[in-house]
């Protein structure tokens, strides 16, 4: 396996499982959270396959070389982790629990290790340059 693909299938690994530990303590205790109300436990965990899934398929994208495309997913999921601050939008901090910012922190360096790896791939190692045919 290409060093890359190793790097992407470990951060990923690490962001779905630090996603998952959040996104489940959020279903659990949807009402705890200050959230819109129309957050609910259902919706959390929908949320949380829908954006596996996308990891997931960007992996399978990306190890066939088909890298826009898998960066474009990259990208979606990223987003997930880096937007877990938007919590402090529905309430005051004093209203978080230790555990509820340990949570969204970890998720926002699961979704920054994404974007690093995603940024290295882009720009540094260009490796959509590459060409299958050639490779193949």
């Amino acid at each position: 396996m290409q060093p890359s693909k190793t790097w992407l299938l470990s951060i990923l690994i690490l962001s779905i499982a630090i996603t998952s530990i959040h996104y489940t303590d959020n279903a659990i205790y949807v009402h705890e959270y200050p959230e819109p109300e129309w957050f609910t436990t259902s919706g959390v965990f929908i949320t949380w396959g829908v954006m596996t899934a996308i990891a997931i398929i960007s992996y399978w994208l990306y190890s066939r070389q088909n890298y826009w495309l898998s960066y474009f997913l990259l990208g979606i999921y990223a987003g997930t982790g880096l937007s877990s601050p938007a919590h402090y939008f529905y309430g005051e901090l004093s209203r978080f629990s230790v555990k509820m910012h340990i949570l969204i922190w970890t998720d926002v360096f699961a979704g920054l290790s994404v974007v690093t790896f995603l940024t290295w791939s882009l720009l540094i190692a260009q490796e959509w340059r590459s060409n299958k045919e050639i490779e193949e």
